[in-house]
């Protein structure tokens, strides 16, 4: 079959998500990736260390670009909702369609290799977070609060944005989820004061 180097990485991908689709990710191998995307299993590998990391390819690059947004951000007065903004504002279908991602988190969630990579990701962008609202003079403690937690928040609302069948935009999925944290942790109420004796009866 004729193999060729023009636009490979994404046929790769295409490719991937087709066998693992039809014949299960365990059962899936490089070679059988490289021969459906026509290219050579040495052209595979010098993209990809592993099949796995077929499905993370955009991580690093992410990352990177979500951090730099976060610096730009002129207002760091709420480091949570900052860090939610940001995220929820990255145009996502630049990976690729919505049903593309869809799919691709199907299949993370049914593997438990794929999932602990996923998460270890995850993990990595918060930190990628953490650092840059350090960087901004964020206090150290609520950098990875807002980091972490944030980063959970909207993994919630990525996953109800998948998962709906209507045209939702993911901001306003968003904010209904950061809303529930008024529910998780209600506000703090101002510490009490000593009760005062109460007053004496006039003298009659």
């Amino acid at each position: 079959m004729p193999r060729w180097e023009e636009g490979s990485e994404e046929r790769m991908k295409q490719s991937a998500m087709e066998l693992f689709e039809e014949q299960g990710f365990e059962a899936t191998t490089a070679v059988q990736i490289a021969d459906r995307a026509r290219v050579t299993t040495r052209t595979f590998f010098r993209y990809f260390p592993d099949k796995e990391e077929i499905l993370f390819a955009d991580a690093d690059l992410l990352n990177a670009a979500l951090v730099q947004e976060l610096l730009r951000t002129p207002d760091l007065e709420q480091p949570l909702r900052t860090v939610v903004r940001t995220l929820a504002g990255y145009d996502w279908e630049q990976l690729g369609s919505r049903d593309l991602l869809r799919r691709r988190s199907r299949l993370i969630a049914s593997n438990p290799g794929l999932l602990e990579r996923d998460l270890i990701k995850r993990h990595q962008m918060a930190e990628g977070f953490r650092r840059a609202l350090g960087e901004r003079g964020v206090d150290p403690d609520t950098a990875e609060l807002a980091a972490s937690t944030g980063s959970q928040i909207f993994g919630t609302a990525y996953r109800k944005w998948l998962e709906s069948d209507d045209d939702t935009d993911l901001t306003t999925i968003t904010d209904t989820v950061t809303s529930l944290l008024s529910d998780i942790v209600p506000a703090a109420r101002p510490p009490r004061g000593r009760r005062r004796a109460p007053a004496a009866s006039p003298a009659k």
